[in-house]
């Protein structure tokens, strides 16, 4: 996997600009929460009094959390159009975004509907809440979807999930499939936008049945399709530095896959216990018709079990995914910027990115530079330029400050710059990429970190 192609040597046609796919996702998803007020408001008559004002509120409250449920499920669905084309980052930071809409949504909706049923029986909070979930059609499996909801929520947010597993909140993560199904028959049942209304219930079956059917042909079917065409198994697995390990995979008709250099699969290793979770590693080679490659840090239970792997071990494989591709680009000249194993992407990126291009390469020593061997070898095949920073003698880290890059890197705003790292080495580097002068747009990155 490491050998080199025949160097071309003619110019690569400059690269055509290419509009952001974000407009074209979030437009309709707006369109879709002003349309979801627009059945609320067709739907009531005159407001009267605060019990009629709250009651209202947590209706439109209640309107809202079943959409955005319906949306957070298909951000959730591995669409290859969002997953490539807008990034698997930016698509993560959406879900992420829509689970606390989500959430808060559900919240309002729970205590402004009950203050108001409460303020309409003069009947205490407690009292209201109990013969509601008691006595309302459909209230107990609302219910539970609820607690399950917020439950995913919890294990969610940043703080917690820094002190979780990433198999604890993977698995905790797909119970937002079991809580959306447990409460979605209330909304039709005591909804008062859908009774006596079935095109409104009709567009909300075709709502949820949509994105159902995308959860299952993206995430169920695509997956199976893709394992049984190319039976994927383990070639070999190569120490590459402490704790860095690569897995070269050998398949069948790899080519027509339609992986690129720069994007990342979704893997589960069937053996050492690692396939009961799907984990994003990157291809740190171009891929082969028959040969794909990763390279993995020993960061947690499931990467750091990788350096056990067999040949022949069976592997289950979803994608490819990610937008870090050379399809990014918008300059001749690139300058890559890979900050420890965020080497894996860059590095099939540096052997194929057309045009001219740099790799400045962070890691705390020389015995960290993972894939060193090869880099060299590229940097000499196509004429490019490696550079390592590395820590002082002393220990001390080298900045990589904005006078820093623009010293080094002359016409810095001019370049595409592509960034990998760890979350920390990323924001810092972006926010001095950003004051040397390169735009926004020509800072081309992905983080798997929610």
């Amino acid at each position: 996997m490491a050998a080199v192609h025949e160097r071309r040597t003619a110019r690569p046609a400059p690269p055509a600009h290419r509009r952001s796919p974000a407009v074209r996702v979030l437009v309709p998803l707006w369109a879709g929460a002003a349309a979801v007020l627009a059945l609320w408001w067709s739907g009531t008559g005159s407001v009267i009094g605060a019990a009629g004002w709250l009651t209202g509120g947590g209706r439109i409250a209640g309107l809202l959390c079943g959409y955005t449920c319906a949306v957070l499920v298909g951000l959730m669905a591995r669409v290859p159009f969002l997953e490539v084309r807008a990034g698997s980052d930016r698509v993560a930071r959406w879900h992420a975004m829509a689970g606390r809409y989500t959430v808060c949504l559900l919240v309002a909706h729970i205590v402004l509907v009950l203050a108001g049923y409460a303020a309409q029986d003069h009947a205490s909070l407690v009292k209201e809440a109990v013969g509601v979930v008691l006595d309302y059609p459909d209230m107990l499996k609302a219910t539970t979807g609820g607690v399950l909801l917020c439950a995913v929520g919890v294990v969610s947010a940043r703080a917690v999930r820094r002190r979780t597993g990433y198999e604890f909140w993977y698995y905790t993560h797909l119970l937002t499939y079991a809580a959306v199904f447990l409460a979605f028959f209330h909304q039709l049942t005591l909804g008062d936008a859908f009774i006596g209304r079935p095109a409104a219930a009709a567009a909300w079956y075709v709502l949820y049945l949509g994105v159902a059917a995308l959860v299952g042909w993206y995430r169920i079917l695509t997956p199976v399709r893709l394992n049984l065409r190319h039976r994927l198994r383990v070639e070999s697995v190569h120490n590459e530095a402490p704790g860095v390990y690569s897995v070269v995979v050998r398949g069948r008709r790899l080519d027509e896959l339609g992986a690129r250099p720069g994007q990342f699969l979704r893997w589960r290793f069937l053996g050492a216990g690692l396939g009961w979770t799907s984990t994003p590693y990157s291809l740190s080679a171009p891929p082969r018709p028959d040969l794909l490659r990763v390279t993995v840090k020993a960061l947690g239970g499931h990467s750091g079990a990788v350096r056990r792997l067999r040949p022949g071990t069976r592997v289950w494989a979803e994608g490819p995914y990610g937008s870090l591709t050379a399809d990014r680009r918008t300059a001749h000249r690139s300058l890559l910027i890979a900050g420890g194993v965020g080497i894996t992407p860059l590095r099939a990126l540096f052997e194929t990115l057309p045009g001219e291009v740099t790799l400045l390469y962070r890691a705390r020593t020389a015995e960290d530079l993972a894939l060193g061997g090869e880099l060299e070898a590229i940097a000499r095949w196509r004429g490019a330029t490696v550079h390592y920073a590395l820590n002082g003698a002393d220990g001390a880290r080298r900045g990589l400050t904005a006078d820093a890059l623009r010293t080094a890197y002359p016409g810095l705003a001019g370049h595409d710059v592509y960034l990998c790292g760890p979350q920390g080495f990323a924001e810092d580097v972006y926010a001095q990429l950003r004051a040397a002068g390169v735009p926004d747009r020509r800072i081309h990155h992905e983080s798997f970190e929610l």
